[in-house]
């Protein structure tokens, strides 16, 4: 009960985050919101390891494990969100959440090859919905009404016109990047519970926040950084909070609750998304149709990945034949 509530509100603050810097890169730029995103959630780490001991845990960490958390930190933190933000600036929020389902897809292969996990029916199913989801969003579809716009975005009249080449080949990209994230934090781990995976998260942002300080050490990138107007800080602040609190929660459900359990409500994201893109940004973002069972498809699909084949036998009396078909894997 209480690491499904974990995992509903983790996805609840993701969706958020993600709307909320969409609105922030309407008038930002992309490394502006990466910049400003990632160090915010600094002291909110840093609070979390006083609380939860997780400073003398460090000192246990191999430097096999520091590197790889690390190195996913810089993928998933810098790269990752990096591309996530400007596929989003590209094409909307909406548009990028089904692509992004691929990522699963990424996690799972690289599972199979590097961790020798299996490939069973369910999963194969589920690789074909996420794979048909987003190709029903491919191509135009219709921006949300004017008449339909909310407080937020009350004067704005402007439609708005995806760069679908840009959003997709930067979605894609997100994708694997937050695909090979989790391999190498599993990797990483030899140890669980809640303080650890803390101390982990911490690593990975302080690794994601020195590569992004780094890049604005370039000549032009720090005099393009300080330009960021208030209003964007203000929604770049908010993201990287929601961000942050996300990945916390998550960390907590996966300590407490089974992963078949934490992963498909983390998914409900991608409805949420929708939820307060509307709220947000009413007219820069793409609805209709095509989007929503896209959507659906792909969630299923994420589902299915996600689900145990031993829970639902358990769970549920099958026929012979089913069961049978269920319990088939590869290798």
């Amino acid at each position: 009960m209480i690491g499904g509530l974990l995992s509903l509100i983790s996805a609840v603050t993701f969706a958020y985050a993600n709307a909320s810097v969409r609105r922030g890169v309407l008038t930002g730029t992309v490394l502006q919101a990466v910049g400003i995103s990632l160090p915010v959630a600094l002291p909110i780490f840093i609070g979390a390891m006083l609380i939860s001991g997780g400073f003398p845990l460090l000192a246990g960490f191999t430097l096999r494990t520091l590197w790889l958390l690390a190195l996913a930190g810089v993928i998933h933190f810098s790269w990752a969100r990096y591309c996530n933000y400007r596929a989003t600036k590209a094409i909307g929020a909406n548009l990028v959440a089904p692509v992004q389902q691929y990522s699963l897809v990424i996690t799972l292969v690289l599972a199979v090859v590097w961790l020798g996990e299996q490939l069973t029916v369910l999963r194969m199913l589920g690789i074909v919905l996420v794979v048909a989801g987003p190709a029903l969003t491919l191509g135009p579809d219709k921006p949300a009404a004017k008449s339909s716009a909310g407080p937020a975005d009350a004067g704005s009249v402007k439609p708005f016109d995806p760069q679908y080449a840009e959003g997709y080949l930067y979605a894609l990209l997100s994708a694997v990047g937050f695909g090979i994230s989790p391999i190498l934090i599993g990797m990483a781990f030899e140890t669980k519970g809640v303080a650890v995976g803390i101390a982990g998260g911490f690593v990975s942002y302080v690794a994601a926040t020195a590569a992004i300080a780094l890049t604005l050490a370039v000549p032009g990138q720090w005099r393009s950084f300080r330009t960021v107007d208030r209003e964007s800080a203000k929604w770049f602040i908010i993201s990287g909070i929601a961000v942050c609190l996300s990945q916390m929660f998550r960390y907590m459900a996966l300590a407490i609750a089974p992963v078949s359990v934490v992963t498909p409500i983390q998914r409900l994201s991608l409805i949420f998304r929708i939820h307060f893109g509307w709220m947000l940004n009413p007219h820069h973002e793409v609805f209709g149709g095509r989007l929503i069972l896209g959507t659906v498809i792909s969630l299923a699909g994420a589902i299915a990945l996600s689900l145990s084949t031993d829970g639902i036998l358990q769970a549920v009396q099958l026929p012979a034949v089913v069961v049978s078909l269920l319990t088939w894997h590869w290798p």
